[in-house]
């Protein structure tokens, strides 16, 4: 049972209730006496406290995103060495379809040599009557540290929310695609390291198994990038270093955008992988960036997408910011900055045609 589902919540909400229930019950039906008795209670009123207590974290950790699997919660995702990670190759890869309408594979990238999961989910009108010979953008997501892809269907409302815009002819149908981004469990904040090319696998391996399978359209005019947090961060910085295969990216929430110690401690590493340098030196590319956050959020706070802005002027690079006046560093934050994020990918990257 997955950490994040909502039988997860409702099976801790049964066991309190049922917890409650019985110390009601048995209160007063314990046998013995009373130094066997009032240990008795108290163990009750321990499993009573317990499970609530479980009930609540897993309402916030759902609602924020905290933690979005059982290996992330017990911190068993260790990491992988890269040469060691084994996966089918791109042409062997097979898409099986969930109940919720996605498709799910798992491949061995050919020039990254990583291997992970990749989430798909074709919009309605990719297999609509007439539709067999049209071709439709990509919309990478891109996940949190810790997360997952699922985080994206089990926490973030995709597809549903993409399709209430569609809906309202506020966005372009995408194709979206949903990867791991720290592959083998070690995350370099979409970056190319040393024994590990995270960038590679999701600016080249990614993409050639989704244009492989899927009627999509060319790149870069139909690719984008959207993220939050880390996933943000890199949303922001993909465009910038492949900009012949991205053509905009949405960065709801990033991480420092200087880059982060923590992850890469390599200062010149981590300069030459971060969006406020690569924005500088990114020449003459033709993409657009959104990005936004709240007032609130001191993790990725406004002054950032300030200074940003400033290093962009004068560059080229289109950039577009938003800040809203409130909320946190989480999934109800930034499925409020859909509208604006999707709507401004849906100018920026071409609609559904011909190819």
């Amino acid at each position: 049972m997955e950490l994040t589902s909502t039988s997860f919540l409702v099976t801790l909400i049964v066991v309190t209730a049922l917890a409650m229930l019985a110390a009601l019950l048995l209160w007063n039906r314990i046998p013995g006496p009373g130094w066997v008795r009032w240990p008795a209670r108290a163990l009750m009123l321990g499993l009573c406290q317990l499970t609530a207590i479980c009930v609540v974290a897993t309402w916030i950790n759902g609602s924020y995103g905290l933690y979005a699997s059982w290996d992330d919660l017990l911190g068993t995702e260790n990491g992988q060495n890269a040469s060691a990670m084994t996966g089918p190759p791109p042409g062997r890869a097979k898409f099986t379809r969930g109940g919720d309408g996605t498709l799910s594979t798992y491949f061995r990238g050919s020039h990254s040599k990583l291997a992970g999961q990749v989430i798909v989910w074709t919009p309605p009108e990719y297999d609509a009557p007439g539709a067999e010979k049209t071709r439709f953008p990509v919309l990478t997501l891109l996940h949190g540290y810790p997360g997952s892809p699922r985080s994206w269907v089990e926490l973030g409302s995709m597809p549903g929310a993409l399709e209430e815009l569609v809906g309202l002819g506020a966005a372009h149908p995408f194709i979206l695609v949903m990867p791991e981004i720290y592959p083998g469990g070690v995350n370099t904040d979409c970056s190319d390291v040393p024994g590990r090319k995270v960038a590679t696998w999701l600016a080249d391996d990614v993409p050639a198994l989704v244009a492989r399978n899927f009627r999509t359209l060319p790149e870069p005019r139909g690719w984008g990038l959207m993220g939050i947090s880390t996933g943000a961060f890199c949303a922001a910085k993909l465009p910038l270093q492949y900009p012949k295969v991205f053509a905009a990216g949405a960065a709801l929430d990033p991480d420092p955008l200087t880059g982060d110690p923590g992850v890469l401690a390599d200062p010149g590493l981590r300069e030459r992988n971060s969006p406020m340098w690569l924005v500088r030196h990114a020449g003459k590319a033709d993409v657009g960036l959104f990005l936004a956050t709240s007032a609130q959020d001191k993790d990725s706070p406004p002054q950032q997408l300030d200074a940003f802005a400033k290093a962009a002027a004068g560059t080229g690079i289109r950039v577009k910011t938003l800040v809203r006046p409130a909320g946190g560093h989480n999934f109800q934050t930034w499925s409020g900055m859909y509208p604006d994020a999707l709507g401004w990918l849906s100018t920026e990257i071409a609609p559904p045609g011909g190819g």
